[in-house]
């Protein structure tokens, strides 16, 4: 199984807007065609003091590599498009791949 973690830094002017944006349009749209599944949204808590805004993570579970990258070359290119045109530079991400490994041998 495969994690995919993204993390978005967002301006505290676009905060609001961009949770309400990632609960009811972009977590349920990157859902459809059954190819991510079990979404957790977690606010990223040790985040540098100094910055403007806050952190949040989103992630979701996915099969394989090649089944993520067919998302993310049909929805997930829409979806950040969408996020692009809607908050522009109020929000930022990366993305990161975390592979589950046994605890024991």
């Amino acid at each position: 199984m495969i994690i995919y973690n993204t993390t978005f830094h967002i301006h505290p002017e676009a905060l609001s807007a961009c949770l309400a944006f990632l609960r009811t349009h972009y977590i349920p749209r990157a859902l459809e065609g059954d190819l991510l599944r079990a979404p957790r949204l977690m606010r990223v808590l040790n985040a540098l003091a100094e910055e403007e805004g806050e952190s949040y993570s989103l992630q979701f579970e996915t099969a394989d590599i090649p089944t993520l990258s067919r998302w993310d070359q049909t929805i997930g290119q829409t979806l950040r498009q969408q996020l692009t045109r809607r908050f522009g530079d109020r929000v930022v991400g990366f993305s990161t791949l975390l592979a589950t490994i046994p605890i024991e041998e």
